[in-house]
């Protein structure tokens, strides 16, 4: 497999992970639009997926349940 196809495989998967998460936050913020919630947790590191995703499940790995 291509390097560009991997990337491409990779993005697809943390877009999914963070839609999962948009999902979930707005079932418990009727009201607040998908986008702005997205934004919000893309917000630190939005020019790259990964480092959204690193952003993303590293805060999560640090805050308990």
């Amino acid at each position: 497999m291509r390097l560009e196809e991997r990337i491409e495989e990779l993005r697809a998967e943390i877009d999914g992970i963070i839609d999962e998460r948009v999902a979930k936050i707005a079932s418990e913020s009727p009201g607040v639009p998908p986008g702005v919630i997205r934004n919000l947790l893309t917000a630190r590191a939005p020019a790259c997926r990964c480092a959204q995703y690193i952003e993303l499940c590293g805060s999560e790995a640090k805050t308990p349940d």
